[in-house]
């Protein structure tokens, strides 16, 4: 059997909390990791509802110092189309209570990830970045 364990690294980038407002979650550090994954789990939205009006827009950037961030293209992520750094829309009930996963093969450093909230949403989400194909292994 494969070893997985020690070639990856887990990082909490948002403990599951109530997401009712726009967040930024700044400076996820991929150095020393060749591959990435964002795992963003999104639970029961209990606000006004999920719609048009009420909804959450997930947009990625990346960068490579750290300080100037630039929006992902569909090149940098994996069987996803990007417009404008949006690489996830929350807008309806069929897509709360659902675990994503997207992939990342930007080549770049930091990523950050804003979350933008229009009208009014109250869903928990946590969000996790799984490190992968680090550079010197094991990891664990």
């Amino acid at each position: 059997m494969k070893d997985l364990y020690n070639n990856i690294t887990a990082e909490s980038v948002l403990h599951s909390v109530v997401l009712d407002a726009t967040a930024t979650y700044t400076d996820i550090d991929l150095q020393g990791y060749n591959s990435c994954v964002l795992l963003i789990d999104v639970g029961a939205d209990a606000g006004s509802g999920l719609g048009e009006s009420h909804n959450l827009v997930f947009t990625l950037q990346d960068s490579a110092d750290g300080k100037t961030y630039a929006n992902v293209e569909t090149a940098d992520m994996l069987d996803l189309t990007v417009a404008s750094g949006v690489v996830l829309t929350i807008n309806s009930t069929d897509k709360d209570n659902t675990l994503y996963k997207l992939g990342y093969v930007g080549g770049k450093r930091y990523l950050r990830l804003v979350a933008t909230e229009t009208g009014t949403v109250s869903v928990p989400i946590s969000i996790i970045v799984l490190k992968g194909n680090p550079e010197n292994a094991p990891v664990a």
